[in-house]
Protein backbone atom coordinates (compact mmCIF):
# COMPACT_ATOMS: atom_id res chain seq x y z
CA UNK A 1 0.00 0.00 0.00
CA UNK A 2 1.15 3.47 -0.58
CA UNK A 3 0.10 6.65 1.37
CA UNK A 4 -1.67 8.92 -0.67
CA UNK A 5 0.24 13.08 -0.73
CA UNK A 6 -0.73 15.77 0.91
CA UNK A 7 -0.63 18.26 -2.67
CA UNK A 8 0.44 21.82 -1.95
CA UNK A 9 -0.37 24.48 -5.25
CA UNK A 10 2.67 26.47 -6.20
CA UNK A 11 2.80 29.48 -8.75
CA UNK A 12 6.01 30.87 -6.95
CA UNK A 13 3.95 33.86 -5.15
CA UNK A 14 4.44 34.48 -1.57
CA UNK A 15 0.89 33.18 -1.06
CA UNK A 16 1.65 29.78 -2.14
CA UNK A 17 4.70 29.41 -0.15
CA UNK A 18 3.24 30.15 2.53
CA UNK A 19 0.62 27.00 1.62
CA UNK A 20 3.32 25.16 0.91
CA UNK A 21 4.59 25.51 4.30
CA UNK A 22 1.40 24.51 5.73
CA UNK A 23 1.24 21.08 3.45
CA UNK A 24 5.07 20.36 4.36
CA UNK A 25 3.64 20.54 7.92
CA UNK A 26 0.08 18.33 7.35
CA UNK A 27 2.68 15.91 5.62
CA UNK A 28 5.25 15.48 8.51
CA UNK A 29 2.30 14.84 10.66
CA UNK A 30 0.26 12.46 8.57
CA UNK A 31 3.62 10.65 7.78
CA UNK A 32 2.35 10.90 3.77
CA UNK A 33 4.29 12.31 0.95
CA UNK A 34 4.34 16.21 -0.43
CA UNK A 35 3.56 16.17 -4.03
CA UNK A 36 4.32 20.45 -4.93
CA UNK A 37 2.12 20.88 -8.48
CA UNK A 38 2.45 24.22 -10.85
CA UNK A 39 -0.16 24.80 -13.06
CA UNK A 40 1.21 26.92 -15.91
CA UNK A 41 -2.17 28.04 -17.17
CA UNK A 42 -3.10 28.37 -20.99
CA UNK A 43 -3.67 32.03 -22.92
CA UNK A 44 -6.84 32.93 -21.85
CA UNK A 45 -7.69 32.15 -25.93
CA UNK A 46 -6.20 28.12 -25.47
CA UNK A 47 -7.38 27.08 -22.44
CA UNK A 48 -8.50 23.51 -22.18
CA UNK A 49 -11.11 22.33 -19.15
CA UNK A 50 -8.90 19.05 -18.33
CA UNK A 51 -5.32 18.02 -17.90
CA UNK A 52 -3.66 17.25 -21.09
CA UNK A 53 -1.01 14.83 -22.02
CA UNK A 54 2.47 15.50 -22.58
CA UNK A 55 2.65 17.78 -19.62
CA UNK A 56 5.40 19.84 -19.08
CA UNK A 57 8.55 18.46 -17.65
CA UNK A 58 8.71 19.13 -13.88
CA UNK A 59 12.46 19.63 -14.19
CA UNK A 60 11.89 22.35 -16.63
CA UNK A 61 10.04 24.78 -14.60
CA UNK A 62 11.35 28.01 -12.70
CA UNK A 63 8.74 27.88 -9.91
CA UNK A 64 9.61 24.49 -9.54
CA UNK A 65 13.23 24.87 -9.27
CA UNK A 66 12.46 27.96 -6.61
CA UNK A 67 10.33 25.79 -4.38
CA UNK A 68 13.50 23.23 -4.69
CA UNK A 69 15.52 25.78 -3.28
CA UNK A 70 13.27 27.32 -0.82
CA UNK A 71 12.77 24.04 0.71
CA UNK A 72 16.36 22.63 0.27
CA UNK A 73 17.16 25.95 2.66
CA UNK A 74 13.85 25.85 5.24
CA UNK A 75 13.91 21.90 6.78
CA UNK A 76 15.43 23.21 10.15
CA UNK A 77 13.33 25.90 10.71
CA UNK A 78 9.89 24.00 10.90
CA UNK A 79 9.34 21.77 13.58
CA UNK A 80 9.52 17.88 12.68
CA UNK A 81 11.97 15.54 11.33
CA UNK A 82 13.51 16.17 8.02
CA UNK A 83 11.94 16.97 4.82
CA UNK A 84 8.46 13.76 3.40
CA UNK A 85 9.44 12.00 0.13
CA UNK A 86 8.90 15.28 -2.57
CA UNK A 87 8.15 14.65 -5.53
CA UNK A 88 7.21 18.24 -8.24
CA UNK A 89 4.86 17.88 -10.65
CA UNK A 90 4.14 20.53 -13.34
CA UNK A 91 1.26 20.49 -15.97
CA UNK A 92 -0.41 22.71 -18.36
CA UNK A 93 -4.17 23.95 -18.17
CA UNK A 94 -6.28 26.19 -16.66
CA UNK A 95 -5.98 26.10 -13.11
CA UNK A 96 -9.48 26.33 -12.11
CA UNK A 97 -10.20 22.68 -13.94
CA UNK A 98 -6.84 21.24 -13.51
CA UNK A 99 -6.76 21.78 -9.24
CA UNK A 100 -9.51 19.97 -8.21
CA UNK A 101 -8.37 17.25 -10.86
CA UNK A 102 -5.27 16.97 -8.51
CA UNK A 103 -7.92 16.46 -5.72
CA UNK A 104 -8.71 12.97 -6.89
CA UNK A 105 -5.33 11.34 -6.41
CA UNK A 106 -4.60 13.07 -2.55
CA UNK A 107 -5.66 13.31 0.72
CA UNK A 108 -5.24 17.05 0.95
CA UNK A 109 -4.71 19.76 -1.87
CA UNK A 110 -3.23 23.34 0.17
CA UNK A 111 -3.19 26.60 -1.34
CA UNK A 112 -2.71 29.79 -0.91
CA UNK A 113 -5.85 32.33 -0.40
CA UNK A 114 -4.59 34.54 -3.52
CA UNK A 115 -1.89 33.68 -6.36
CA UNK A 116 -0.15 35.69 -9.00
CA UNK A 117 -2.71 37.66 -11.44
CA UNK A 118 -5.40 37.99 -8.87
CA UNK A 119 -7.40 41.17 -8.18
CA UNK A 120 -5.55 43.32 -5.09
CA UNK A 121 -8.97 43.39 -3.75
CA UNK A 122 -10.20 39.78 -3.60
CA UNK A 123 -9.41 38.08 -0.45
CA UNK A 124 -9.93 34.59 -2.12
CA UNK A 125 -8.80 34.00 -6.25
CA UNK A 126 -11.00 32.30 -8.22
CA UNK A 127 -8.82 29.08 -8.89
CA UNK A 128 -9.05 28.79 -4.53
CA UNK A 129 -12.93 29.27 -4.58
CA UNK A 130 -12.79 26.38 -8.14
CA UNK A 131 -10.27 23.92 -5.78
CA UNK A 132 -12.76 24.33 -2.47
CA UNK A 133 -15.65 23.84 -4.71
CA UNK A 134 -14.84 20.82 -7.20
CA UNK A 135 -12.31 18.75 -5.09
CA UNK A 136 -12.96 15.54 -4.26
CA UNK A 137 -10.81 15.20 -1.39
CA UNK A 138 -10.51 18.29 1.75
CA UNK A 139 -9.04 21.59 0.17
CA UNK A 140 -7.19 23.81 2.84
CA UNK A 141 -7.35 27.51 1.83
CA UNK A 142 -3.82 29.80 3.66
CA UNK A 143 -4.73 33.01 3.96
CA UNK A 144 -2.17 36.16 4.23
CA UNK A 145 -1.12 37.00 7.60
CA UNK A 146 -2.22 39.45 9.61
CA UNK A 147 -6.07 39.37 8.58
CA UNK A 148 -8.06 41.49 10.77
CA UNK A 149 -11.79 39.67 11.95
CA UNK A 150 -14.44 41.23 14.04
CA UNK A 151 -16.14 39.66 17.16
CA UNK A 152 -15.09 37.93 19.78
CA UNK A 153 -15.03 33.93 20.68
CA UNK A 154 -13.96 32.12 23.79
CA UNK A 155 -10.35 30.83 23.13
CA UNK A 156 -8.33 29.74 25.91
CA UNK A 157 -4.50 29.10 25.86
CA UNK A 158 -2.99 26.22 23.49
CA UNK A 159 -3.58 24.52 19.96
CA UNK A 160 -7.24 24.59 19.10
CA UNK A 161 -9.18 23.49 15.64
CA UNK A 162 -12.62 24.72 15.27
CA UNK A 163 -15.44 23.18 13.37
CA UNK A 164 -18.83 24.37 12.29
CA UNK A 165 -21.57 22.56 13.81
CA UNK A 166 -25.55 23.23 11.99
CA UNK A 167 -27.61 20.89 14.74
CA UNK A 168 -30.50 20.78 11.87
CA UNK A 169 -28.03 18.73 9.54
CA UNK A 170 -24.59 17.88 10.81
CA UNK A 171 -21.91 17.30 8.58
CA UNK A 172 -19.89 13.75 9.52
CA UNK A 173 -17.59 13.92 7.03
CA UNK A 174 -16.69 17.96 8.58
CA UNK A 175 -16.75 16.09 12.11
CA UNK A 176 -14.51 13.53 10.97
CA UNK A 177 -11.84 15.71 9.62
CA UNK A 178 -12.04 18.17 12.53
CA UNK A 179 -11.86 15.29 15.18
CA UNK A 180 -9.01 13.76 13.37
CA UNK A 181 -6.89 17.35 13.02
CA UNK A 182 -7.41 18.12 16.78
CA UNK A 183 -5.71 14.66 17.15
CA UNK A 184 -2.99 15.10 15.00
CA UNK A 185 -1.52 18.87 16.34
CA UNK A 186 -3.01 17.64 19.89
CA UNK A 187 -5.34 20.39 19.94
CA UNK A 188 -8.42 21.31 21.26
CA UNK A 189 -11.69 21.02 19.39
CA UNK A 190 -14.45 24.07 19.20
CA UNK A 191 -17.28 23.18 17.82
CA UNK A 192 -19.26 25.90 17.04
CA UNK A 193 -23.04 24.97 16.97
CA UNK A 194 -24.78 28.02 16.44
CA UNK A 195 -28.64 28.99 17.01
CA UNK A 196 -30.88 31.09 15.22
CA UNK A 197 -32.03 34.27 17.61
CA UNK A 198 -34.15 36.54 17.54
CA UNK A 199 -36.97 34.00 16.68
CA UNK A 200 -39.49 35.43 14.59
CA UNK A 201 -43.34 34.28 14.15
CA UNK A 202 -45.27 35.82 10.84
CA UNK A 203 -48.74 36.52 11.97
CA UNK A 204 -49.67 38.19 8.31
CA UNK A 205 -47.22 40.30 5.47
CA UNK A 206 -45.25 42.40 7.05
CA UNK A 207 -46.22 41.68 10.67
CA UNK A 208 -44.39 39.79 13.17
CA UNK A 209 -45.10 38.62 16.87
CA UNK A 210 -42.53 38.08 19.55
CA UNK A 211 -41.57 34.56 19.95
CA UNK A 212 -43.11 32.23 22.85
CA UNK A 213 -39.92 30.49 22.71
CA UNK A 214 -37.54 30.68 25.72
CA UNK A 215 -34.09 31.87 24.40
CA UNK A 216 -32.31 29.88 27.16
CA UNK A 217 -34.71 26.88 25.99
CA UNK A 218 -33.11 27.43 22.68
CA UNK A 219 -30.10 26.96 23.87
CA UNK A 220 -29.94 24.19 25.78
CA UNK A 221 -32.10 22.01 23.15
CA UNK A 222 -28.96 23.56 20.17
CA UNK A 223 -26.61 22.18 23.67
CA UNK A 224 -28.16 19.11 23.86
CA UNK A 225 -28.05 18.02 20.20
CA UNK A 226 -25.03 19.24 19.70
CA UNK A 227 -23.57 17.17 22.13
CA UNK A 228 -25.01 13.96 20.87
CA UNK A 229 -23.38 14.79 17.52
CA UNK A 230 -20.08 14.54 18.78
CA UNK A 231 -20.67 12.05 21.41
CA UNK A 232 -20.09 8.90 18.60
CA UNK A 233 -16.70 10.98 17.46
CA UNK A 234 -15.71 11.91 20.49
CA UNK A 235 -15.48 7.74 21.38
CA UNK A 236 -13.45 7.17 17.82
CA UNK A 237 -11.07 10.10 19.51
CA UNK A 238 -10.55 9.65 23.05
CA UNK A 239 -7.56 11.57 23.18
CA UNK A 240 -9.41 14.85 21.40
CA UNK A 241 -11.54 17.19 23.88
CA UNK A 242 -14.15 18.90 22.04
CA UNK A 243 -15.66 21.67 23.46
CA UNK A 244 -19.46 22.76 22.27
CA UNK A 245 -19.93 26.95 22.07
CA UNK A 246 -23.31 27.57 21.47
CA UNK A 247 -23.86 31.38 20.77
CA UNK A 248 -27.42 32.83 19.33
CA UNK A 249 -26.78 34.28 15.99
CA UNK A 250 -24.84 34.52 12.55
CA UNK A 251 -23.08 31.17 12.60
CA UNK A 252 -20.51 32.59 9.44
CA UNK A 253 -19.84 35.56 12.18
CA UNK A 254 -18.90 33.03 14.83
CA UNK A 255 -17.03 31.01 13.23
CA UNK A 256 -14.92 33.80 11.86
CA UNK A 257 -14.55 35.35 15.11
CA UNK A 258 -13.04 31.60 16.27
CA UNK A 259 -10.52 31.71 13.66
CA UNK A 260 -8.80 35.00 15.44
CA UNK A 261 -5.99 32.24 16.85
CA UNK A 262 -6.95 28.97 15.96
CA UNK A 263 -4.39 26.62 14.09
CA UNK A 264 -7.46 26.00 11.70
CA UNK A 265 -11.29 26.28 11.06
CA UNK A 266 -13.06 23.36 9.49
CA UNK A 267 -16.61 23.41 7.68
CA UNK A 268 -18.19 21.59 5.32
CA UNK A 269 -18.72 21.77 1.16
CA UNK A 270 -22.73 21.97 0.49
CA UNK A 271 -24.08 19.12 -0.31
CA UNK A 272 -25.70 18.32 -3.75
CA UNK A 273 -29.45 18.99 -3.89
CA UNK A 274 -31.64 16.99 -6.46
CA UNK A 275 -32.69 20.19 -8.28
CA UNK A 276 -29.31 21.71 -8.11
CA UNK A 277 -26.71 18.62 -8.69
CA UNK A 278 -23.85 21.14 -9.57
CA UNK A 279 -21.44 21.43 -6.58
CA UNK A 280 -22.24 24.26 -4.51
CA UNK A 281 -20.88 25.75 -1.38
CA UNK A 282 -23.11 27.28 1.30
CA UNK A 283 -22.83 31.01 1.66
CA UNK A 284 -21.56 30.03 5.76
CA UNK A 285 -18.40 28.27 3.72
CA UNK A 286 -17.91 30.93 1.76
CA UNK A 287 -17.91 33.61 3.64
CA UNK A 288 -15.76 31.82 6.35
CA UNK A 289 -13.06 31.58 3.12
CA UNK A 290 -13.08 35.07 2.19
CA UNK A 291 -12.80 36.32 6.19
CA UNK A 292 -10.90 33.67 8.73
CA UNK A 293 -7.67 34.52 10.08
CA UNK A 294 -6.49 31.37 9.93
CA UNK A 295 -6.35 28.53 7.18
CA UNK A 296 -9.86 26.92 6.59
CA UNK A 297 -10.48 23.05 5.44
CA UNK A 298 -13.50 22.78 3.23
CA UNK A 299 -14.39 19.49 3.57
CA UNK A 300 -16.41 17.76 0.59
CA UNK A 301 -19.80 15.96 1.49
CA UNK A 302 -19.16 12.21 2.53
CA UNK A 303 -15.09 12.33 2.38
CA UNK A 304 -13.27 10.37 4.20
CA UNK A 305 -9.84 10.80 4.52
CA UNK A 306 -7.94 9.04 2.07
CA UNK A 307 -4.54 7.41 3.86
CA UNK A 308 -3.92 4.29 1.24
CA UNK A 309 -3.95 3.27 -2.77
CA UNK A 310 -3.02 -0.36 -3.41
CA UNK A 311 0.74 -0.34 -5.25
CA UNK A 312 0.50 -0.16 -8.87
Amino acid sequence: MSTLPVIAAVDGSDDSLRALDWALDAARRRGAPLRVAHVRQYAAWAQPDVLVAGAPDADDDPVLDRVRTYLEERPDRLDGPDLPRTEYLGVEGAPGAVLPELGSTAQLLVLGSRGRGGFASLLLGSNGMAAARDAECPVVVVPRPGRQVDGEAPAGPGPRVVVGLHVDSPDDAALDFAFAEAGLRGARLQVVAAYQWPLRSWAAPAETIPPMIDQDAVENETRALAEGFLAPHSACHPGVVAEPYVPPGDAAGHLVAASRGADLVVVGRHRRRLLAPARMMGSVTQAVLLHAASPVAVVPPGAVEPQDLPED
